[in-house]
């Protein structure tokens, strides 16, 4: 007999787990600093549309998918065609996506917990610039203590996940999810009183469409995508424990609000303190852990200011984290039968394992000939694999998928249960069969060099 699936408690449960899974590190480090390499308001802009018609419709095809079939990622397809489906193909990419973004993820996020830690003992008092840019260099370098803080933030996740859905999290989702708004709300009113707020209110409202290359949209999308967690399986997985009861078009469109709402507080947390001493919005890592405190430093109540910044930074990959961590998790528990304990564990260790050559990088401990052999470190390898390929063909296939393979009648079907937005099927089909698919393409043959999107504009004109 099949075991009846685990639901969330709460639509209010599922939507700010689904928030806080996509408002991640992406939306706390990435969305300010490709801001800022793509000259603010206008990326901005155009980041907004990506999410409105793109993002949305894949977040509501992922939805959709996953609560008619209720199942994990893989499952999903073959539940929803035949157990050999080549289709399956499309879950596996997500989850192995996620299963690799969390063995780095965990690296990232445990120099968070690390920052936090130094927050409190004001590392930065008394030091220079360059000692607070150099502490940095130094943890990276510091093997021993990137694995413990690596290890400390994947038993964290774990020991959320282990529990189950409306124990762990669910529970702890909406705790965590509410208490990163309330921070990140917090920074942006302290920020109010710099003088680079104003500034930062003309970078990001004031678009300068001139600046906007073809580059730069497909880029807007591509973070679009990311920062809502599409193409890593976790909206599926979601997905399959929603009620029918629960409306899917609208559900999206609160989720997606509150994503963009988030991407922008985050800007408005770290561009007004950048623009008040008058650095350079780029940065990537180096924003987060090197410009940004030397800068906390010059600030008053320095102490309060760092801590909270990084404690929001602890939350935002935390609620990410849950939900990678959970995406392999289902998958085991569909496919093999396993309890949820036992999944959690194994997934953890193994996602611990797999990222101790990311957690070494910066050191010549481990794979010292790396970058020499691939051009770039293991952490980047690795990175850069799930972004530029895994995301986006989970993404097109899942596209694909749900606009093209199944039956239009079921589709609709589903789309309608308890919904109030019926009159969204019709352009949804369209985008979902169209326009996602015709975008996703034009990213992977743009991040493959296959095209020059700016040279072929340049070219028409």
């Amino acid at each position: 007999m099949q075991k009846q699936r685990e639901h969330w408690g709460s639509k209010i449960g599922f939507i700010m787990a689904a928030a806080g899974s996509a408002i991640g590190l992406g939306t706390l480090w990435k969305v300010p600093y490709i801001t800022g390499e793509n000259g603010g308001g206008a990326f901005v802009l155009a980041y907004i549309l990506c999410t409105l018609f793109i993002g949305i419709p894949l977040f509501i095809a992922e939805l959709l998918i996953g609560r008619l079939a209720q199942k994990g990622a893989v499952a999903t397809f073959s539940t929803l065609t035949h157990p050999a489906s080549p289709w399956k193909a499309a879950g596996w990419f997500g989850v192995i996506a996620s299963f690799l973004i969390m063995s780095y993820y965990s690296v990232i996020a445990g120099w968070g917990l690390n920052y936090v830690l130094m927050s409190l003992n004001q590392f930065y008092r008394d030091c220079t610039p360059e000692e607070i840019e150099n502490a940095f260099t130094v943890l990276s370098q510091s093997g021993d203590i990137t694995l413990f803080w690596h290890f400390a933030f994947t038993a964290l996740t774990v020991g959320i996940v282990y529990p189950g859905i409306r124990n762990g999290i669910e529970y702890w989702s909406k705790r965590i999810t509410a208490l990163l708004l309330v921070l990140v709300v917090g920074l942006c009113i302290h920020n109010l009183s710099l003088p680079g707020f104003s500034q930062t209110v003309d970078f990001i409202f004031s678009p300068d469409m001139s600046k906007l290359k073809p580059s730069s949209i497909l880029e807007a999308l591509g973070l679009s995508l990311f920062t809502l967690s599409l193409g890593q399986g976790i909206m599926i997985t979601y997905g399959s424990y929603m009620r029918r009861t629960d409306d899917l078009p609208k559900t999206a469109f609160i989720v997606s609000s509150m994503v963009i709402l988030a991407a922008l507080l985050c800007a408005f947390a770290i561009f007004p303190i950048i623009f008040t001493f008058d650095r350079p919005p780029q940065g990537g890592y180096g924003l987060v852990f090197k410009t940004v405190p030397i800068l906390f430093a010059k600030l008053p109540g320095a102490l309060l200011i760092s801590t909270a910044f990084f404690s929001l930074f602890v939350f935002t990959a935390l609620t990410s984290s849950i939900a990678l961590v959970e995406v392999v998790v289902a998958t085991l528990m569909d496919l093999h039968d396993w309890p949820r304990k036992k999944a959690a564990l194994i997934v953890g260790s193994a996602t611990f394992i797999f990222g101790i050559p990311s957690a070494l990088s910066g050191t010549n401990l481990l794979f010292a000939n790396w970058p020499e052999l691939y051009g770039k470190t293991f952490f980047q390898t690795v990175d850069d694999f799930t972004t530029i390929w895994l995301l986006p063909l989970c993404g097109l296939f899942t596209a694909i998928f749900t606009g093209w393979r199944l039956n239009k009648l079921v589709v609709q079907e589903e789309f309608a249960q308890q919904t109030t937005m019926l009159w969204f099927f019709r352009p949804w089909k369209f985008f979902i069969r169209w326009i996602v698919p015709t975008a996703i393409i034009l990213i992977l043959l743009q991040h493959t060099g296959c095209i020059n999107i700016d040279g072929m504009f340049q070219k028409a004109e």
